[in-house]
């Protein structure tokens, strides 16, 4: 293959759902979270990174350091993956980091997708949906940090770049990739910056996936384009090396997402192993939390799994928004996991669920590991990596929003 494709991810949680749909398939795609861990040795690489949230210039900083050394290793295709649902605010971070890479490679339009619709996750005449729903009237709405208010894309992304952005819709790509390309074609001619692709069913993620491939291109797009796109250019890459088995050992969940699908699979969890719930607007101050919460983990560790939880319904995430601001809290919550994650890993722990694609990032900073290799898809979806090295922690990353009530119980059972 001559054409390595280098995709810088949002989050950690959605790296790793990227990289699993392609070792599934074959492809070996290393995650890596620290630029020195770039290499040249795999046909695709994904670099997880903690940009959605963060102010644009911290997140354009962690995307021209990826890119970067996504260049030096001899990389010739560049993608941003953003989520599903295109988590973002008016003043973040996709229309920058789009720019960032076109500029960088001279290429535009940048080509734009987002949705899933394997999970309920689709783009119709440039409208996001959620779960049947307009995104900005489902649950998305009580995101703490995007709540995503305006579900027309094309309107929406305006706000973040001065490249005017086009809209290949549905009924053009149900034509083919003729009338496609054409559709394309044209809005270049007449100045886009940015071309949107329909996401309302897999179809049309085949026909934007096999115009992504035909020319050199940048993507800003969610996972299931970015696969697409991957798997084409993969085409003929060698085989995948073999994957590494889970660590085995104490296991530990820490949850640090909001809302009510984590919720419901805290209280399932908690119907069998013991479960603490801490109080970000604690008096103790932090220190003392977290060795509060490292003394209550000490004896269960080896004895029975246990989840250590920020999670709290509608009026506590108001309560502690209204004191420390919805950044502040969200910071302190991924503070303390983090903290917490170091202690457990010191005490044995060596596998660990965390659920939040923010807090899987500051977990995974905390333990100050440069890369993973993430495994197939599985029963339970994707998010499961092993870290590398001699002495490896098995985990199981897992996006806020999804997974049955059971998911943390099955995830650990896995993980044996």
């Amino acid at each position: 293959m001559s054409d390595k494709l280098g995709i810088i991810a949002d989050d950690f949680t959605g790296a790793l759902m990227v990289a699993g749909y392609l070792e599934a398939a074959g492809i070996h795609c290393p995650v890596v979270f620290d630029s020195l861990a770039v290499t040249g040795a795999a046909p695709v690489i994904i670099a997880g990174t903690r940009t959605r949230t963060v102010p644009v210039p911290e997140a354009l900083t962690q995307v021209k350091r990826m890119a970067e050394a996504f260049l030096a290793a001899g990389f010739t295709r560049l993608a941003y993956k953003a989520c599903a649902s295109f988590d973002s605010t008016a003043e973040g971070n996709i229309g920058p980091a789009a720019d960032l890479l076109a500029d960088l490679q001279g290429l535009r339009p940048v080509l734009m997708s987002a949705g899933f619709p394997r999970f309920g996750s689709t783009v119709h005449q440039g409208y996001l949906f959620y779960r049947g729903r307009l995104v900005s009237e489902s649950i998305k709405r009580f995101d703490p940090l995007t709540p995503m208010p305006d579900p027309d894309l094309v309107r929406f992304l305006a706000l973040q770049t001065p490249h005017r952005i086009g809209l290949v819709p549905h009924a053009t790509l149900r034509r083919g990739r003729d009338a496609a390309w054409a559709a394309v074609d044209a809005l270049k001619a007449d100045g886009a910056g940015h071309v949107l692709f329909d996401t309302t069913d897999d179809d049309d993620v085949e026909i934007a996936a096999d115009l992504a491939a035909a020319r050199p291109a940048i993507l800003a797009a969610s996972d299931p384009l970015i696969i697409a796109y991957a798997e084409r250019l993969a085409r003929g890459a060698p085989a995948a090396p073999p994957l590494p088995p889970f660590g085995a050992g104490p296991a530990a969940v820490l949850a640090g997402t909001v809302g009510p699908v984590i919720l419901s699979q805290l209280a399932a969890f908690g119907a069998v192993h013991p479960v603490l719930t801490l109080d970000l607007l604690d008096p103790r101050g932090e220190a003392v939390a977290i060795a509060a919460a490292l003394d209550w983990a000490a004896p269960l560790i080896g004895m029975q799994p246990f989840a250590i939880s920020t999670a709290t319904d509608q009026q506590g995430v108001g309560r502690t928004q209204g004191a420390l601001g919805p950044t502040g809290a969200a910071r302190l919550a991924e503070f303390l996991l983090g903290s917490i994650a170091m202690g457990l890993r010191e005490r044995g722990v060596k596998r660990l669920v965390v659920a939040g694609g923010e807090t899987s990032g500051a977990v995974v900073t905390a333990l100050g590991i440069a890369s993973v290799r993430a495994l197939p898809e599985g029963p339970l979806g994707t998010g499961f990596c092993v870290t590398d090295g001699p002495d490896p922690l098995s985990l199981y990353l897992k996006p806020g929003k999804l997974g049955a009530d059971d998911v943390l119980l099955r995830a650990l059972e896995v993980m044996r």
